[in-house]
């Protein structure tokens, strides 16, 4: 699958690579073969429990040696790998892929900027068999350990598409045959009315102002999910709740 360099390198730790911490997305970048490694810092404890890759420099270090290479508080449980970031999939290749009868969704966010949730998603969109993540260029976050932590290994498995418009994408991503569903609390159709045996594209704002305008202008429906005693729920928990409604449709 082609890829593209993606520039948002800047990690925030003293580092202008992303360091990748916790066992879950540590291991998980390494069992990756699309991932390049920088570095490896561990705890003589952790050391036990891993197989370094050859080639691969590796640093021990106490658990408070681990914490100062993370942000505060990060539960880094005696893994650091600094890596360097994943190349964004090509749009194009995710499009000439989708295959007739093939309804997995594309989950497309429309400035989404927290890490947690975004990696969030990720991990439910890798679980519900989603085709692609779709996020523009410079209202996303870059690839940080939150965010790996977050997606649980699905940063290393989901493809992310990282353009730099968004509107023009979900334009690609309607002339390729998708029915592109904008969710909305104030829709009138329920997502289930939405999707029918449609080939989906979920497309997601971010909390409190939703959509903007010109995102909704290139959707071909609005939708809400069925809840009842809160006026919205967390962008994640959305997210996740559409992408089963979309996997259950082959139930």
């Amino acid at each position: 699958m082609g890829r593209r360099p993606h520039p948002k390198s800047q990690q925030g730790q003293k580092s202008p690579y992303p360091r990748l911490y916790g066992r879950h997305a540590v291991f998980a970048a390494l069992d990756n073969p699309e991932r390049s490694f920088r570095k490896l810092w561990l705890t003589p404890q952790t050391a036990k429990t891993i197989v370094i890759p050859q080639g691969l420099q590796v640093q021990y270090g106490d658990d408070h040696d681990l914490g100062r290479l993370c942000p505060a508080d990060a539960p880094h449980q005696g893994y650091v790998l600094e890596v360097e970031p994943l190349d964004s999939v090509w749009l194009g290749d995710i499009l000439k892929d989708a295959d007739d009868g093939d309804n997995r969704p594309i989950v497309v966010l429309d400035q989404v900027t927290d890490p947690h949730n975004v990696g969030a998603i990720m991990r439910s969109a890798l679980a519900f068999n989603a085709r692609a993540l779709v996020t523009q260029d410079r209202h996303s976050p870059a690839e940080t350990g939150a965010l790996a932590r977050s997606a649980s290994g699905a940063l290393e498995a989901l493809p992310w598409v990282r353009v730099v418009n968004l509107a023009r994408a979900l334009g690609e991503i309607g002339e390729a045959g998708f029915w592109r569903i904008g969710l909305d609390g104030s829709a009138k159709d329920t997502l289930e009315t939405a999707l029918g045996t449609c080939q989906p594209a979920l497309v997601l704002g971010s909390e409190g102002e939703g959509l903007r305008h010109l995102t909704t202008e290139h959707v071909d429906q609005m939708a809400k999910l069925p809840i009842t005693g809160v006026e919205s729920l967390n962008v994640s928990n959305a997210a996740a709740i559409a992408l089963y409604a979309c996997a259950r449709r082959g139930l």
